[in-house]
């Protein structure tokens, strides 16, 4: 049997990014595929660029910036629209090495009760440096950890069960899709995958990396390059997650311990004179408290005194 794959790209600018990462994805040799871009209201006319180059990729404009989690659910619900088995989550500033979707394909077959799998990252500019080998979820100290991150990948790290798969690249069953729900729009963007892949483990299913299938993501690995607006959503719904998530006896600690996480790095941010993302950071701790989810506009830490 072969199983429909439909691909979602999502992007907001960046067109010559989204394009190289289509021109990898006519390279796969997997026999059916359908490749559809969920364009959340680029300003570079992506649409146009991606319409004159592939004219074969079905696009699909939301005319807002949605965010990674409500734009690629635009994406999923389309895909199973088209009778879609498995969909296959790309950021559009990657690129897959050929083969790549076969491979994962072959992982799934061939343990039937997995409902997602990823492929080995690396950075884009150096393709011996792991970006994620899976992910591991520390519930002690309330963080979230892609695997062999920054190191030169010696073939340490196998195909195994994972607690999350970094959403650059997952690939996602209809089965899985069904039982466990999509992406929340809540996240808006950043931890939500981490949250997925724990609802869809809740639900019975497998999570698995699979080291043979190789994609390449651009986004630094570098926490001190991350911009204010980034900084925001990684440190407010860091909170989201693990008052979803924490089994219940280790809550208290875990939610305390994300709070002096998060509250550490606003004082450093501070001392260092990076006031912007010190008020991101003393926004986000303010939101998680009042359970602010969903899109905030960066106005809000923008040049505002502390």
């Amino acid at each position: 049997m072969t199983f429909k794959v439909s691909v979602i790209i999502l992007c907001h600018n960046g067109v010559d990014l989204t394009l190289e990462c289509l021109a990898s994805l006519r390279q796969q040799d997997y026999p059916d595929l359908q490749i559809i871009v969920v364009d959340n209201a680029s300003q570079d006319n992506t649409i146009e660029a991606v319409h004159h180059a592939y004219p074969e990729v079905e696009i699909v404009a939301t005319g807002q910036n949605l965010g990674y989690a409500a734009g690629n659910n635009v994406g999923m619900t389309a895909a199973l629209q088209h009778a879609a088995d498995l969909v296959f989550l790309v950021n559009n500033d990657t690129r897959l090495e050929s083969g790549c979707i076969s491979t994962l394909v072959r992982g799934l077959e061939a343990r039937p009760n997995i409902g997602m799998i990823g492929p080995m990252v690396y950075t884009w500019d150096n393709e011996s440096i792991i970006s994620s080998a899976g992910g591991q979820v520390d519930w002690q100290y309330g963080d979230a950890i892609n695997v062999g991150m920054g190191e030169v990948d010696h073939g340490k790290y196998p195909a195994r069960s994972v607690d999350f798969i970094n959403g650059c690249g997952l690939m996602v069953t209809r089965a899985a899709l069904e039982q466990a729900g999509m992406l929340d729009p809540k996240f808006f963007m950043y931890w939500e995958e981490t949250d997925w892949c724990q609802r869809v483990r809740r639900a019975g299913f497998e999570i698995r990396f699979e080291p043979a299938a190789r994609m390449f993501h651009k986004a630094s690995i570098v926490v001190e390059e991350l911009g204010p607006t980034t900084l925001y959503y990684m440190t407010r719904n860091r909170f989201l997650f693990f008052a979803r998530h924490t089994p219940l006896a280790r809550k208290p600690l875990t939610l305390a311990r994300v709070l002096h996480g998060a509250t550490r790095g606003f004082l450093l941010h501070r001392r260092a004179g990076r006031l912007t993302h010190a008020n991101a950071s003393k926004i986000a701790i303010l939101h998680a408290v009042q359970q602010h989810w969903g899109r905030t506009d960066s106005s809000l830490w923008m040049g505002v005194p502390l």
